[in-house]
């Protein structure tokens, strides 16, 4: 049965898909999701793999699936070959489908920083494309979603989101034991320095979900940065965590900062207040590690 059949019940009210919920990102969100009942709007998660609400498929019934009134797209790749890196533009039209078989109106597609590139305090003005393959291939998923949102009647949203702490590249350092090797910018007998990045926890990532879920259609951009207000550097999140820095000189291709300027998301959520230091932060990724 194709994805465009399943069109009988009306979506719940406040129900939200979250696709792809079986990655570290999504184990978090889940976690963030038990822990804090004030949403406003209910999420269910979806993952090929046990471990989510519904285990399900592309290509399965979509009547296995709530009727939902907005789908938030996690799935995608984050590393591969461009050939494999392409299927996060592919999944623009299995997530737009989905949306329209379960009755959805609203489709979130989770993009990324990385289309920018190396920069500081980049808005969503900011110029995009001298970057990695896989920002590339965020970049084209964007591409995807603004032509789909063209014809297929839904509303479109990217958000350029900045790392999750938990569940970026320094991830498997947090959660490992021992030293982490953080690359250092600066040469003696300079101080070291590490990599400074926009952040943001998973529980405020969920916060900005139900938030921007909750406010009319008519007030969403098309693309949206999603950070705390303040970076943080890589180093101190290490230390938040107990754990030591070993410094190594940081390689040719290695880059010093990527930092987004939040402030429309700011205007759009003024109550939302952000972690934003690192033992902040890295408290909220311990609680969610225990619960998940």
């Amino acid at each position: 049965m194709g994805l465009g059949g399943f069109l009988t019940q009306n979506p719940q009210k406040g129900c939200a898909l979250i696709t792809g919920a079986g990655g570290r990102l999504g184990r978090l969100l889940q976690a963030a999701y038990a822990q804090s009942p004030k949403h406003l709007y209910r999420f269910e998660f979806q993952s090929r793999r046990p471990g989510a609400d519904h285990q399900w498929s592309p290509g399965d019934d979509p009547k296995l699936l709530p009727r939902c009134e907005a789908v938030i797209g996690l799935w995608g790749a984050t590393s591969g070959s461009p050939a494999a890196l392409s299927q996060n533009a592919q999944l623009v039209s299995t997530t737009s489908e989905l949306a329209q078989a379960i009755g959805a109106k609203r489709v979130i597609h989770l993009s990324s920083a990385a289309v920018y590139g190396p920069g500081i305090s980049m808005n969503e003005d900011h110029s995009v494309g001298h970057c990695s393959d896989y920002g590339k291939s965020k970049l084209e998923m964007e591409q995807a979603a603004r032509k789909r949102g063209q014809t297929d009647g839904l509303t479109h949203m990217c958000l350029r989101l900045a790392n999750v702490v938990g569940a970026d590249s320094l991830a498997p350092a947090l959660q490992h034991a021992g030293p982490a090797t953080i690359d250092s910018f600066t040469c003696d007998p300079e101080p070291p320095k590490g990599p400074l990045r926009s952040y943001i926890s998973a529980s405020d990532l969920l916060r900005v979900l139900d938030g921007l879920l909750a406010l009319p259609e008519i007030e969403l951009p098309a693309i949206l940065n999603v950070a705390c207000p303040e970076p943080i550097f890589m180093d101190a999140l290490i230390r938040a965590a107990d754990k030591d820095v070993i410094w190594q000189p940081a390689p040719p291709t290695a880059v010093a900062e990527v930092t987004l300027d939040a402030t429309y998301l700011q205007k759009l959520l003024p109550s939302l207040n952000f972690l934003s230091t690192a033992p902040a932060l890295i408290d909220d990724w311990r609680r969610l590690e225990r619960l998940g």
